[in-house]
């Protein structure tokens, strides 16, 4: 498993194939799920195998909106089950890391920790200090591509996210949940003075 070498293509691949009005999805995205998924790595005593799995995955897991916005998960398993035998991983360690990717599709279905791992990562801006911010190039992403278009419209889709969503891992659910919280309470607030 050279993982190095995989991630060089991948990064490379994305920052050149990715669309501009893609405000959310973009490369940084992927490099911030990459950044958290090491953290939760270290913080849940991932040993390094594993770890490389989940870093493979985390920056295969949104690779598919280089073909469509729709079923991007399945489509980036497909760009991983294309590439990653070039770089030497099995097709049980290919297989493993699509099951991780499917896991991120919302609603969120980890089977296990490691697909746990990956879903807290791709979602932990929502109990950090970046959220609004993050979340404004969600919304913006969501209007250029004619989903939403009203900011009201978004804070009624963010809090019923925010209500169904859950932390898998112990570190999120101590570091990330308690502010999540908060934000929900401030857009209930903002989504109870709208008319009904």
């Amino acid at each position: 498993m050279n993982y190095h070498a995989a991630k060089a293509f991948i990064v490379e691949k994305l920052e050149r194939e990715l669309s501009a009005d893609l405000t959310y999805h973009g490369l940084h995205h992927t490099l911030d799920v990459l950044h958290i998924t090491e953290e939760l790595c270290l913080m849940e005593s991932i040993g390094v195998y594993e770890s490389m799995l989940l870093k493979t995955a985390a920056l295969f897991h949104d690779s598919g909106f280089i073909k469509n916005n729709k079923d991007h998960e399945t489509l980036g398993c497909a760009i991983a089950r294309e590439h990653l035998p070039r770089y030497d991983y099995t097709p049980l360690e290919i297989e493993r890391i699509c099951s991780m990717i499917m896991a991120t599709k919302i609603p969120q279905s980890p089977a296990n920790f490691l697909e746990a791992i990956l879903c807290d990562a791709d979602l932990d801006y929502l109990g950090r200090e970046d959220f609004f911010d993050i979340g404004s190039t969600l919304f913006q992403e969501l209007k250029t591509y004619q989903v939403l278009q009203r900011e009201e419209d978004w804070n009624r889709l963010q809090v019923s996210f925010l209500e169904k969503h859950a932390f898998f891992t112990p570190t999120n659910q101590r570091r990330r949940a308690p502010r999540k919280q908060v934000y929900l309470e401030q857009l209930k607030q903002v989504v109870a003075g709208y008319d009904l």
